[in-house]
């Protein structure tokens, strides 16, 4: 039977829900620029056969990675390995023919196929033919569950045409076809172009083995090379990115804060990253460490230059927390509360002592007020950020791929919180005189980020600084206790009080709640976190409230290694349901290579599909289900006569 055919015969008698479709559908001007791209009923019969295919397709690997802090070497290697997809893809294909050593070996080739075979001894031909067939059989397994047309696209310059020709897997007794596969690499060995087909084999692997990339936010701070990271992420075939409160100070910073500014600078001080502000970035700190060292005591508890920057810091805290009484922060101004005569200071009704008194740019009279060697520093910062090509461009690609939440797949992704009272109602948060609170205080926040960036107004660029470490902040959710931190030795009052949220979301009834607001209804509904490294050493879990909460902080930064217990965790959603990967901590690339060490990782399959899921239970098959029902529309049309075909 003819294709055309086949559509009419299966369609027969659906005339009723074709015209019910239609008529949702109908609007002559929409129909008829549709009717452009599909001129004829055979090109509508042709794409909707091609779209219900597509339907049951497998849904394709989604991975899940949060908290990055600039650790690039560990992130490099866990976007190699796909969190372990690619070993247990090696493992399911050879377990039979190939021992544990040599698949760590494949293994370590695909995630650093350039490195390993610059690492390995001489290689004969037999190895180059064995390994050639071995990464073809995984790339072709790989590729089963895509159309064609999105591997071709998929597929690795120059040698795009003969890996095609390879894919094309040959029937049992097609041996003219597997003669033909041996020559091919036969040729390859024999041509000396043994090594890019490797390194072009291995890449496509890598990227067939994850069709989309989530980062949950903060690529920024404490490690040194979150540029790298952006970098690498700008070569990424599908990605989103939630962003973290670490980004959104930077973000805020290369669109002119001065109060982010003064963050980031105090943060990298804070952390030893200058390589990042000033080699990758081109931002100098040399006024800023010449001014630390004239101004202030060489032999204080405190350097020079990390006190010149926190002075600074707070004076614009607190500039800002004046002109903006909706954020409520005046708790959090101290420069006036100092008594630098008794070595005090007053925070939160108690006395605590300082650990310096050495304040030579304070005016008591003004405290807040930035001296004229500090004003010039800032104009200075603020012109490199502004002027950094580099960093524009990275902070641009977050603005494009990025926001501050996302609905995907019955997944909420947040890096922060939903302000919740305690008692777990929503906190309603004042914004520009009115009350918003849950999904409608988030979408009144993302606006005003990207007009800061776009419009560079005092009142967005404040909120910057706000939604970076505000105590009702979605990407915060705590208060901040910088000042704290820097000038006061009682640890006491460090303690930095969460939001009620990161407790009442042990609550599957808090959880579904907020999932609700954002539409988002049924059994298989998630809250995906980061921001808040699980401390598994003292009994933490990143599955919490039934499967409801996903706290996925990536625990990359070596600092917390010791407080966690672990190198963080990363989410694995396939078709075959959803799984949390623990890891141990990556120590680096040479370690991999000698030893063909991996990050270890624990698995916790903790949803498993009872049916494989397809792309008609995604979110693109719901969009691709809608572009049927338009083009059955369309075709509806043309039968009535209400449009010609061209």
């Amino acid at each position: 039977m003819h294709k055309n055919q086949l559509f009419v015969a299966t369609t027969k008698g659906s005339s009723a829900v074709q015209h019910q479709r239609a008529e949702q559908y109908y609007d002559k001007k929409y129909l008829n620029l549709l009717s452009e791209q599909f001129p004829t009923s055979q090109a509508v019969y042709t794409e909707i056969i091609n779209l219900q295919a597509i339907l049951n397709l497998p849904k394709a690997t989604e991975h899940f990675m949060s908290d990055v802090h600039g650790e690039a070497e560990a992130f490099e290697h866990i976007l190699n390995n796909c969190s372990g997809v690619i070993r247990e893809r090696v493992r399911a294909i050879f377990r039979h023919e190939l021992t544990a050593t040599e698949q760590d070996d494949l293994c370590t080739l695909i995630y650093y196929p350039r490195e390993k075979l610059s690492f390995m001894d001489e290689k004969d031909n037999e190895w180059y033919y064995n390994t050639l067939l071995q990464l073809v059989r995984i790339a072709r397994h790989l590729s089963s569950i895509y159309t064609r047309s999105k591997v071709r696209k998929a597929l690795p310059q120059p040698y795009a045409y003969i890996i095609d020709e390879l894919l094309r897997a040959s029937s049992i007794g097609e041996e003219s076809r597997h003669d033909y596969h041996v020559h091919i690499i036969e040729s390859i060995i024999a041509t000396g172009s043994a090594n890019d087909f490797i390194v072009s084999l291995s890449a496509l692997i890598k990227r067939l083995a994850v069709d989309h990339l989530h980062i949950v936010g903060d690529l920024f701070d404490r490690g040194a090379h979150a540029d790298k990271i952006i970098d690498r992420l700008m070569s990424y075939h599908s990605l989103d990115i939630q962003w973290g409160n670490h980004d959104i100070c930077w973000m805020g910073a290369a669109a002119g804060s001065d109060a982010c500014i003064a963050s980031v600078v105090r943060n990298n001080i804070r952390y030893n990253s200058y390589e990042l502000l000033e080699r990758s970035y081109g931002i100098s700190l040399r006024e800023l460490a010449l001014f630390a060292e004239k101004t202030y005591r060489a032999d204080d508890v405190i350097t020079p230059i990390n006190k010149a920057i926190a002075v600074m810091l707070f004076k614009l805290e607190g500039q800002l927390i004046k002109r903006s009484p909706d954020f409520a922060m005046t708790d959090r101004l101290f420069l006036d509360k100092m008594d630098l005569t008794a070595g005090t200071v007053q925070v939160g009704g108690k006395t605590y002592d300082l650990i310096t008194t050495d304040f030579p740019t304070i005016d008591p009279t003004d405290p807040y007020a930035l001296c004229a060697e500090e004003r010039d520093i800032m104009q200075g910062l603020r012109k490199s950020f502004r002027e950094s090509e580099r960093l524009q461009k990275h902070i641009n690609f977050l603005y494009e791929h990025g926001s501050l939440y996302l609905t995907y797949n019955n997944n909420l992704l947040l890096h922060g919180c939903i302000p919740l009272h305690l008692y777990g109602s929503f906190r309603p948060v004042t914004c520009a005189g009115r009350h918003y609170a849950c999904k409608e205080y988030v979408d009144f926040c993302e606006p005003i980020a990207r007009r800061a960036w776009h419009e560079h107004d005092q009142a967005a660029l404040d909120w910057m600084w706000y939604l970076w470490c505000g105590k009702y902040s979605p990407l915060s959710g705590r208060v901040v206790k910088t000042f704290e931190r820097s000038f006061i030795a009682d640890k006491s009052s460090w303690v930095e009080p969460q939001d009620a949220y990161y407790n009442l979301t042990e609550s599957s009834h808090v959880c579904e709640r907020i999932l609700a607001e954002f539409g988002l209804v049924g059994p298989h509904c998630h809250i995906i976190n980061g921001h808040t490294p699980v401390k598994t050493i003292k009994g933490e879990k990143p599955l919490r409230a039934q499967g409801k909460l996903l706290v996925i902080d990536g625990g990359f930064c070596k600092a917390y290694h010791a407080k966690t217990g672990i190198a963080g965790y990363t989410l694995i959603a396939s078709a075959y349901g959803m799984r949390i990967k623990a890891h141990r901590p990556f120590q680096g690339v040479t370690y991999a290579l000698v030893n063909n060490a991996d990050i270890e990782s624990d698995d916790d399959s903790f949803e498993r599909e009872e049916k494989l899921l397809k792309i008609a239970n995604t979110d693109i098959g719901a969009s691709i289900a809608t572009r049927i029902e338009a083009l059955e529309a369309l075709l509806f049309a043309y039968r009535m006569g209400e449009i010609a075909e061209h």
